[in-house]
């Protein structure tokens, strides 16, 4: 018996098995389902509540390191003026160089980078992360960083944005999800969503190996009709949406196609730039035309509350 679909509720095939962990090598295999009749694609076997927890304290979640050559190398790109003229040439897919005011919350703030960024745009930033030893490295930065799961949280005041940065392919039930962020939004506020896209030309050509897949991690797969059918049905109206194939992507992909039983190459700060720079010189006409096609590597979406 087939899984149902996790937005529509129909029936789902496989369309691809055998897919590893090629991040993080969790050991195991899954396959990935498509619904014949909305399109979405999902992981299966899908992890429970408790194995998800268990699989993200083991092999996911930030554990305190500092001080190292990739940590260095990866917190002065981010805080440097060469990160804004890169995102502006690459794409941003985090929502780094949006400037604005009011309150921003950033589901899966990690150790805060982000909100440093949206503070310094002109934000009052705050947090949401589940992992205790990174939310305290947050707060150190000065934020204010909630533990609690989406759906326990009760902020005192609404929230004019939401950032949800590869994020909702996290979900185990993206409506859901969807749903939480609705209502922590002051009427007209807005959710930003970046994830991959299932039509990626990048996914056609790498398959299995595919960086984007992220397995178990990733749960559900969305395009952009899948993902504009979410929002539309949970209460909201997608207000702009692009498409990009960030350098960094592609650089992960290939490192995951030539060493796939080596996850953490990926690491490798040299290594990395390097592709990134062939990605982003060489290769910059072919992934302009990959995104203007509609398959780009990630899908950026800004989506308003509606009344």
């Amino acid at each position: 018996m087939s899984e149902p679909c996790l937005l529509c509720g129909a029936a789902t095939q496989p369309v691809l098995s055998g897919v590893p962990d090629n991040r993080f090598g969790s050991p195991g295999e899954w396959t990935i389902l498509r619904c014949a009749a909305c399109g979405l694609e999902q992981t299966s076997p899908r992890p429970t509540g408790p194995e998800l927890k268990t699989l993200y304290e083991t092999y996911y979640n930030y554990g305190g390191e500092s001080g190292t050559t990739y940590t260095g190398w990866r917190e002065k790109l981010l805080m440097s003026p060469l990160y804004r003229v890169f995102l502006e040439l690459d794409g941003d897919v985090s929502f780094h160089l949006e400037e604005g005011s009011g309150r921003l919350l950033d589901v899966g703030c990690n150790e805060g980078r982000g909100l440093v960024l949206y503070r310094r745009n002109g934000f009052k930033p705050e947090g949401l992360e589940l992992n205790s030893r990174a939310a305290e490295v947050a707060r150190s930065r000065g934020f204010m960083v909630y533990e609690s799961d989406i759906a326990a949280l009760r902020s005192s005041l609404p929230f004019e944005r939401i950032v949800l940065s590869n994020v909702l392919e996290h979900a185990l039930d993206p409506r859901q999800m969807l749903g939480h962020i609705r209502r922590l939004l002051v009427p007209g506020g807005e959710v930003w969503i970046s994830l991959p896209n299932r039509r990626s030309a990048l996914r056609a050509l790498f398959g299995r190996h595919w960086v984007n897949w992220h397995l178990p991690f990733h749960i559900v797969h969305f395009d952009s009709a899948t993902l504009r059918r979410a929002l539309s049905e949970t209460g909201f109206t997608v207000v702009e949406e692009r498409q990009v194939t960030p350098a960094l992507w592609v650089a992960l992909s290939v490192i995951a196609a030539v060493f796939p039983t080596r996850p953490r190459m990926q690491r490798l700060a040299p290594l990395v730039a390097g592709l990134m720079g062939i990605a982003r010189g060489l290769l910059f006409p072919l992934l302009w035309l990959a995104n203007r096609a509609g398959r780009g590597d990630c899908l950026v979406v800004k989506a308003r509350k509606d009344a």
